[in-house]
Formats: structure tokens, sequence, C-alpha cells
């Protein structure tokens, strides 16, 4: 994808439309329930650090061809190198660092970083970073994107705190690059209650919206 702060990463991120992003504390559904939601149609996957294991699941999973593998809740230089030396090729954070930024700028990571403010998401846009992430997600988030958008098109917002399937067409139809699924799909007590083919079904739900919200009319 050519233009500003390009990434051979962001064709498939734009093709894709969507990732699992998994956040739990349950360690022995961390595998099985990222697995549910890959067989469910996602193939943008993110572990957050703060996961047990997060690092040597995306170890594994990240020898599969088939799947691009990112590292979240990533604060330092030294936490997204870890990610990184681990197999992530997309490192997240839920704060504009400057040093995380520049690190994955002088690597060739694809970056992230979590912004709130137009301000915040120019300043990140303007160190490097390929992606913003939105966050927190703010009351009316698709209207507060297509606002942001608007004097600042050339951002590519990814919103993933209050995403849902209700309003994931709304998200892209207002000029989301993309969008993170989280707790919606990884729902805690299918988590905890091991129900992972309800993480396989909400999965495909969800692929199957995203794909619909952005075919051409």
């Amino acid at each position: 994808m050519a233009g500003e702060n390009a990434h051979p990463l962001l064709e498939t991120f734009a093709r894709e439309g969507c990732s699992a992003i998994l956040r739990t504390p349950h360690a022995g559904a961390v595998g099985p329930a990222m697995e549910a939601a890959v067989d469910g149609g996602f193939r943008i996957i993110e572990f957050t650090r703060n996961t047990p294991g997060a690092l040597d699941h995306v170890r594994e999973f990240s020898r599969r061809d088939d799947l691009i593998v990112g590292a979240g809740t990533i604060l330092s230089a030294a936490e997204a190198r870890e990610a990184v030396e681990a197999g992530a090729r997309f490192i997240v954070s839920p704060v504009a660092d400057e040093d995380v930024i520049r690190f994955c700028v002088d690597e060739g990571v694809l970056c992230i970083p979590g912004c709130f403010t137009p301000t915040e998401m120019l300043r990140a846009h303007r160190l490097g970073a390929h992606v913003i992430k939105l966050f927190p997600g703010p009351p009316d988030g698709p209207s507060f994107v297509r606002v942001c958008r608007g004097p600042l098109p050339f951002l590519r917002i990814f919103p993933t705190s209050g995403v849902t399937l209700d309003n994931v067409a709304a998200y892209l139809e207002a000029g989301a690059f993309g969008v993170g699924f989280v707790n919606c799909l990884f729902e805690p007590a299918d988590l905890a209650a091991g129900r992972f083919d309800a993480i396989r079904e909400r999965a495909a739900q969800m692929v199957t919206a995203v794909r619909a919200a952005r075919s051409p009319r």
C-alpha cells in the first residue's frame, strides 16, 4: 500500500479488516480460544502481553504461514523487542509511547499505538505509526471516527474497545481502517467454562459481518 507511513502488512490489514484480540487470566484457555477464532475465519490475531504465556503463544502461532500474529499491551521498547523476537509482526499499545513507535519504525515492524484525541493521533502518525488504535472507545465511536477523519483523512484508525457485532458495520462505514474484537469475541464466561465452540461461532459471524460491510453495494 503506497502513501504515508507505508508498510507491507497494510495490504493484509486492509484486506482482512479485522483482528481477534485475546486478553484473559485463564492460562489453559489461551491456545484453544485463539484457535477457535482462527477456525472462525480470523487471520490477524493478537495476544496481549498480560495474558498468561503470551509470548509463547505468539511464538507458536507465528509459525503458521496463514496468520499475521501480533502482541498487544506493549508499554516499552524492551517489551516490543521481546515480542518481535518471539515472532510478533505487529506491535499494539494502549498508549502512544514514543520509544515504542521509534523502535517499530527502526525495525520495520507494523506499529499500532493507542490514541484518543486527534492531537494524539496526528502526533503518533508524524512519529511514524502505521495504524492508530482508537482507545478507549468513545460513547459514539462511529461518529467519532467520522469526525476525526474529516480533517485527517490520511489516518488509518483502527477501533478496538467498544467494537461489537452490532456496531461493526457503522464503524467501517464511518471510515475505520479496520476493527479489533476483544471481549465480545472472547467472552470471559466462555473462556472460563471452555466453551470454545461459542467463540468459533461468534468469530465466523464477525468475519462475515466485516466482509459484508466492506463489500461494494
